[in-house]
């Protein structure tokens, strides 16, 4: 083994040991950034990139694992990506049909896809819909798979759902503006049911949301990291641990 290496698992063990699993996060939300900025640097294709940031999943689940962390939802593939050039977006698509269908044959997670099902292509929504389906009886944590998801987007949907369904119940519209509340509408969001992220990561040294879970992160605390996400080791993740513990959420109080 290679000093460093040695230097780095000290290091990390030093840093887990001082985590107070008490104080740890329960639902942590990841921008899973980087992968074409790594596949760059790295001298790779931008298909490399995308797959070595999926193999990276994997792993983050298994450091997930080893906390009380309950609920995990991964940013995979975003309303504005689906915008990029199709040589891109189509390997992409599969990487992230192989990932999911991976995640669920592993036996140690569920899965829920959040995200416009009708914005992706029929392959990719059959796979998402087994998926979830295969894992349902799972015990372990919630993997929210956000695929053709969009912040605003999932705001609207939730609204038009709502509507939706007060107008079967014979509802005005005049009755819903006067009876409206903030769980009406988190009632019908992709998360309905969740806990809101306590934590929200992102990689790659990019200090914005871009839309990610604006409705459900009013309250979440944010740590950007650096590194981009092909390249997020576990020390990264119990850094963000250690940096969330630290804090004293006031939740607006």
């Amino acid at each position: 083994m290679k000093l460093r290496d040695l230097v780095y698992r000290l290091y990390a063990r030093r840093v887990e040991d001082r985590l107070d699993s008490a104080r740890g996060p329960k639902h942590i939300g990841v921008i899973l950034d980087g992968n074409r900025r790594w596949a760059r640097a790295s001298g790779g294709t931008t298909e490399q990139g995308h797959q070595a940031g999926a193999d990276k999943i994997r792993e983050l689940l298994g450091w997930c694992a080893e906390t009380d962390v309950e609920v995990v939802t991964l940013w995979m593939l975003s309303t504005d990506n689906l915008h990029r050039a199709e040589e891109e977006v189509l390997p992409l698509l599969g990487i992230i049909e192989d990932t999911v269908r991976d995640l669920a044959a592993d036996g140690r997670w569920r899965i829920h896809h959040a995200g416009q099902l009708d914005l992706l292509p029929g392959r990719t929504q059959q796979v998402l819909k087994e998926a979830e389906q295969r894992a349902g009886g799972n015990r372990g944590i919630l993997v929210n798979v956000a695929v053709g998801y969009g912040g605003r987007q999932e705001i609207t949907d939730a609204v038009r759902s709502l509507l939706a369904e007060r107008s079967t119940q014979g509802a005005t519209l005049e009755q819903l503006a006067e009876t409206l509340t903030v769980e009406d509408i988190s009632e019908h969001l992709y998360t309905s049911g969740q806990p809101d992220p306590d934590l929200v990561i992102r990689t790659s040294g990019e200090q914005r949301l871009s839309g990610f879970m604006l409705w459900q992160s009013a309250h979440s605390e944010y740590y950007f990291c650096e590194v981009y996400w092909p390249a997020f080791r576990k020390v990264d993740f119990l850094r963000a641990m250690r940096n969330y513990a630290a804090r004293h959420r006031r939740y607006g109080n």
